[in-house]
């Protein structure tokens, strides 16, 4: 006859003591052990001694009692053998360890947890509670209803009010409006779209015209200019010459993989401000705003990128706000190296057909990589190539008014960088496809003037390449005002990024010879436009066609009211 005490004592129970039942090791619990040995026990405990069964039964008992130690002892070695195995592979995993140079063992796998692991493509995790309010792709803040804060464990998170997103637009306009000084505005502004995507883009939606001004031209370059200064998070990715070589490691650490646009600067010619260095990232930001407020692009297919390689800004190499590298800017081949490692990263992890647009990078540079990466990237110059598109639409605006075709008038550019040089090869090819003549015949019609004078075929030797197709003969003029007397052009178009070139003199020998002279005063920010629009009407006795880069109030002239035109957006 087996009793219990004797199961007890057996191997099986032995095993279930040390794997955590009553006397082992574990956590005291008797409830807790191997289910298989506590079966064993229980069936052992079974057998006990009764009143003096028959001998055949007790017999059958032992047998049968027998048999299950047996079976648990057999099961005990095979758990044994398979901790003995584990102990091994553990060793032999901190031996690699060792011979790799010493460390801790990744238990818990923490450091495999930036690593790409395959997904399942209908699986996504779901903010809630005080994270969802830190996210600012999904925070509604009072908007959320009562239903979807029980839903996402919002409910103490946020007082009892609930508050719909056409009051919360209402309440920020009042407060945006309480505000005196433009680049308060735009902090503020940009703090919203930190930590409420949906209500940002509603808010610039339903009030474009007032708050275009605030999220980009003529806010955006003095918030560029003290970017150090106001800068709190983060919107864009950073790619530095000390990047050099991990470019790729860089774009992946862009939460975003569905990228459609990408606005890129090197910050070396910001507006008409000049270089602003890692700083210019205020321009990506706000183009890629206008992008989705105004064209429809989802935020999240968005990716501004600032090229850090250096700024040659004495004030800011000492300002000791300033966010970017210390150090003169790259030029040659150091420079180049990193764009291409740069564009073949971008190829590489977001394909072949994510729009990649240049965005403010110098003259030196922004004819070079257009044309570089024209044949293999999706590229796209908004300095040569958007202003031209949209200065063109004006001009042909603007004959609706003055009459005649693109043919017919002569065209005067102040400024032959990548915007003049960009209009100016724009209308010609427009010309060319209206008449059938051939572009070089319809360059003739149109003159540029660049801080040397007037651009004519005795300085096409010292010209930059992207200057000598209008190089025209012509005697040398070196002022803006001898340039408009002798051509008499019929359009003036301003793209130096200097403030009051064109002067009480220049605007007024323009209406000498023009019933109503075309004056488009393009250069970014407002205190770099060649006139304001009150000057433009007041010099021309409201005559003049104008139209501006930056955005002028409506000017009253001889009780008649103006509304000046916006060009373009650069």
């Amino acid at each position: 006859m087996l009793s219990a005490r004797t199961a007890a004592a057996s191997p099986a129970a032995s095993l279930w003591k040390r794997a955590g039942g009553e006397g082992g090791s574990g956590n005291g619990n008797g409830n807790n052990g191997c289910t298989s040995c506590r079966e064993v026990r229980r069936r052992a405990a079974v057998v006990t001694v009764r009143a003096t069964p028959p001998r055949r039964v007790e017999a059958v008992a032992m047998e049968s009692a027998a048999a299950e130690i047996a079976e648990a002892e057999a099961e005990a070695v095979a758990m044994e053998s398979a901790v003995a195995e584990a102990e091994t592979a553990e060793e032999e995993a901190e031996k690699e360890v060792a011979a790799a140079g010493g460390g801790v063992e990744d238990k818990y796998g923490e450091d495999r947890a930036t690593e790409e692991l395959p997904v399942t493509p209908w699986a996504f995790s779901v903010a809630s509670g005080y994270t969802l309010l830190r996210d600012p792709h999904h925070n509604k803040g009072l908007a959320f209803t009562e239903k979807e804060r029980d839903a996402h464990y919002l409910r103490g998170l946020l007082p009892p009010g609930v508050v719909s997103q056409d009051l919360q637009v209402k309440k920020i306009m009042h407060n945006l409006r309480q505000y005196k000084v433009p680049l308060q505005r735009y902090v503020a502004m940009m703090d919203l779209q930190e930590r409420n995507e949906r209500l940002f883009y509603k808010l610039l939606i339903d009030n474009v015209e007032e708050l275009l001004p605030v999220v980009y031209t003529p806010t955006v370059g003095e918030a560029c200019q003290k970017y150090g200064s106001i800068f709190r998070r983060p919107q864009g990715l950073y790619v530095s010459l000390r990047d050099k070589g991990k470019v790729l490691e860089v774009l992946r650490n862009w939460p975003e993989r569905n990228i459609q646009v990408i606005v890129v600067t090197d910050g070396e010619r910001i507006l008409g401000l000049g270089d602003l260095g890692c700083q210019g990232m205020g321009i990506p930001v706000g183009k890629l705003s206008l992008y989705t407020a105004l064209g429809g692009v989802r935020p999240s297919a968005c990716l501004p990128i600032t090229i850090d390689v250096g700024t040659n800004n004495e004030q800011l190499l000492n300002d000791e706000f300033y966010i970017g590298l210390r150090q003169r800017r790259a030029t040659g081949e150091e420079y180049h190296e990193l764009m291409e490692e740069f564009m073949g990263a971008v190829k590489q992890i977001y394909g072949e057909k994510v729009l990649i647009q240049f965005e403010d990078f110098a003259n030196h540079n922004a004819f070079d990589l257009l044309a570089k990466y024209s044949q293999s990237h999706l590229v796209f110059n908004d300095d040569i190539q958007g202003t031209a598109s949209v200065v063109l639409a004006g001009l042909l605006s603007s004959l609706k008014i003055v009459g005649g075709n693109l043919a017919e008038h002569t065209y005067l550019f102040l400024g032959a960088g990548e915007a003049g040089t960009g209009i100016a090869e724009l209308i010609a090819l427009e010309i060319s496809k209206q008449t059938d003549n051939p572009i070089e015949e319809c360059r003739k019609r149109i003159w540029l003037a660049d801080s040397k004078g007037l651009i004519v075929s005795s300085r096409r030797d010292s010209l930059q390449p992207f200057k000598k197709s209008w190089a025209h003969e012509h005697e040398p003029v070196t002022t803006l005002l001898d340039a408009v007397k002798s051509l008499k052009p019929t359009v003036l178009i301003g793209t130096s990024g200097v403030g009051k070139a064109f002067t009480k003199e220049v605007i007024e020998a323009m209406a000498s010879f023009n019933e109503k002279p075309v004056i488009f005063s393009l250069s970014n920010p407002t205190s770099h436009s060649e006139c304001t629009a009150e000057e433009a009407y007041r010099w021309t006795k409201g005559r003049a066609v104008f139209a501006s880069g930056s955005p002028f109030d409506p000017v009253v002239y001889d009780e008649k009211t103006y509304v000046p035109g916006q060009v373009f957006l650069v």
